[in-house]
């Protein structure tokens, strides 16, 4: 059996949050067998790589906007 999970990568940050919170509230409610138990946890960790990487991603593009001592406007990368 194949459990490989693949998430969908036109999936939005927030749907993947979204379905994350849903796994998170069924394995915290324990009324799941063993099995589905291991089958959430594995899409949560998925889920949760694919929304480190968007946020990676993210971060990576943002650009900070900064006056120079002329007064002048330079585009810095984000540094966190």
């Amino acid at each position: 059996m194949d459990n490989e999970l693949r998430i969908d990568e036109e999936k939005s940050f927030e749907e993947a949050i979204f379905q994350l919170e849903q796994i998170v509230s069924k394995l915290e409610k324990g009324d799941i067998s063993l099995e589905e138990s291991i089958i959430n946890f594995q899409q949560g960790i998925e889920l949760s790589r694919y929304c480190a990487a968007k946020l990676d991603e993210a971060e990576k593009k943002i650009s900070v906007l900064l006056q120079d001592e002329e007064g002048n406007l330079i585009e810095k990368d984000f540094e966190a």
